[in-house]
């Protein structure tokens, strides 16, 4: 990443591992119970690796093979829409209030995909300015401050819809727990479809939202 983009694109990767693994790890206790549920646990896999950095990487060739200062707005969105998502994963399940269906505003159990906590989208906030500060200060550029917060909540609001309506969930007869885990559940019922589309994952919802954070990262580099 520093050999396409520079020093910024780089640092700002950092910061989001960084950040991701250190909130993954806290209170990792009391997630883990909703962990179960998910169709992954704190550990990031290649698909995760991809769908998270993926856009970043390819925004990074932009920036070296051009030099305009829009791919370096877009690196910044599409990293403040990834890290913002994660804060509002891991801190959103810690929520004493329980989640609420974006979508219908029905309650739901934690860890449901496209629930939302006032806790989740104050860290989606939180989570696109701790991009959006680094990235105008390191390059400065005060409207990469704006673009990594849009970006963020922008980004996490879009993942929160794509999970509610677009995102395959799965049920498991045996226990009555939804679930993204297919084609067997943790308790060794099989799952069967009951909401979304079967080859819309949690990976592809953050592709998706991630490419969209870059987009506004490059929109508002060019409107401010």
């Amino acid at each position: 990443m520093y050999g396409l983009g520079g020093l910024t694109p780089a640092m700002l990767l950092v910061t989001f591992f960084l950040s991701s693994s250190l909130l993954t790890r806290w209170k990792a206790a009391r997630k883990k119970a909703v962990q179960r549920r998910f169709e992954k646990g704190g550990r990031r896999d290649r698909s995760q690796v991809l769908a998270n950095g993926g856009w970043t990487a390819l925004f990074s060739l932009g920036l070296w093979l051009s030099g305009e200062a829009c791919w370096l707005a877009g690196i910044t969105g599409a990293l403040a829409a990834a890290t913002a998502d994660t804060w509002a994963t891991e801190l959103g399940v810690l929520a004493k209030k329980p989640p609420r269906l974006v979508t219908s505003g029905r309650i739901v159990p934690p860890g449901t995909s496209g629930g939302v906590t006032m806790l989740g989208i104050l860290a989606s906030a939180a989570g696109g300015l701790s991009i959006g500060l680094p990235a105008a200060a390191l390059s400065g550029n005060g409207r990469l401050l704006i673009a990594g917060l849009g970006a963020g909540i922008g980004g996490s609001l879009v993942d929160s819809l794509l999970g509610a309506t677009l995102q395959a969930v799965y049920a498991c007869p045996v226990c009555g727990i939804e679930t993204e885990q297919h084609p067997q559940h943790v308790c060794g019922g099989p799952t069967r479809l009951v909401r979304g589309l079967r080859w819309v994952s949690n990976d592809a919802v953050n592709a998706l939202a991630g490419l969209l954070g870059g987009l506004l990262g490059i929109a508002v580099g060019h409107i401010l």
